[in-house]
């Protein structure tokens, strides 16, 4: 099987290398085998190859692969699996290697994907709604049942989109960012509801403070961080709560600076990978059934940038990180 794997940390372009690599095992029992169609490249992933800001930079015995998340079908299933069969079209997270060809999987991390859901959204279905999912329960954590506005980076990613949409399904206050003019006037007609400022505007912290009526925001949702990191504390409410969930921006921000005791601010993070041991497998269930729900419904919500066979990864990193990329990129396998 192909297989995209890595021995040290650094550059994705550079030390990701496609190879041939034996098969995995056959299933035991309670697992399954899934012959990988397409997979998405999500910045978690890049962030695992690159090495974590302030973690340090490694090098492994045994090479890696990448990806947790990812589509395709059953090939073969072991002693005791009911609810899965061979040639069944199935989604899965977290799933270690997607970024291979084959992946031996526990049946439970594995999900059938409805008649209704095309290839391209399966790929996609449980990571960015699971996400969405622990954003929300962040913010009304942070809220402690006082409901004021939200504002939020990234707003033209694909987690971005999730959120606006929910903020209109459940009058959330939202106030989308975005790094450009050109992104805020698309963002603007996709979620005509909410206000969306660009950075890229001198004034863009007196508009942020103007949309949330001149108080300030109590929570902002931050997939950026870096640099960008005490500006938004400066849009925080005393007593307001920010909640980093990516590191899609450079620099970095002294804690110290962010003025955290004089101003009862509150920083924390959340992370989709949690989502294992913070559910208790009843609410994973239930997570999983929205997620497809989700998807069948609302397939807009799924956009894919454009998708990249294994052999063409380096491409695919060069667009993940392409300036006004919209939806997100997946690596794809011919289908046997």
């Amino acid at each position: 099987m192909r297989a995209i794997a890595y021995d040290r940390h650094g550059r994705a372009g550079q030390v990701l290398r496609l190879s041939e690599r034996p098969a995995p095992a056959a299933p035991a029992a309670g697992q399954v085998r899934v012959r990988v169609l397409s997979r998405p490249v999500h910045p978690g992933d890049l962030a695992g190859v690159e090495g974590f800001p302030g973690a340090p930079r490694q090098r492994f015995a045994t090479p890696r692969i990448p990806g947790l998340e990812g589509m395709g079908v059953v090939e073969t299933v072991g002693d005791g699996v009911r609810e899965l069969r061979a040639g069944q079209r199935v989604a899965f997270f977290p799933v270690p290697g997607a970024w291979s060809e084959l992946v031996t999987a526990p049946a439970d991390l594995v999900v059938p994907v409805p008649e209704d859901v095309g290839d391209e959204t399966a790929a996609l279905m449980l990571v960015n709604p699971l996400t969405l999912l622990s954003l929300l329960r962040a913010v009304e954590d942070a809220q402690h049942g006082q409901a004021g506005p939200v504002v939020q980076t990234a707003a033209g990613s694909s987690v971005g989109k999730l959120v606006s949409a929910a903020a209109l399904r459940h009058g959330i206050p939202l106030v989308n960012l975005v790094r450009s003019a050109t992104g805020a006037q698309a963002l603007r007609q996709r979620f005509p509801g909410l206000p969306t400022v660009s950075t890229a505007d001198a004034d863009w912290r007196t508009q942020v403070k103007d949309a949330t009526g001149g108080r300030g925001a109590q929570v902002v949702l931050d997939a950026v961080g870096g640099s960008l990191t005490g500006e938004l504390a400066g849009l925080l409410a005393d007593g307001g709560t920010l909640i980093a969930y990516g590191q899609l921006g450079s620099g970095s921000t002294p804690l110290e600076s962010l003025a955290l005791t004089p101003r009862a601010l509150t920083v924390r993070g959340t992370s989709v990978l949690q989502w294992m041991t913070t559910r208790t497998p009843g609410e994973r269930a239930e997570d999983v059934a929205f997620a497809a729900r989700l998807a069948a419904t609302a397939p807009e919500l799924f956009e894919v940038a454009a998708g990249y066979d294994l052999a063409d990864f380096a491409k695919a990193v060069d667009h993940v990180r392409r300036p006004g990329k919209s939806g997100t990129v997946l690596l794809t396998s011919p289908a046997p």
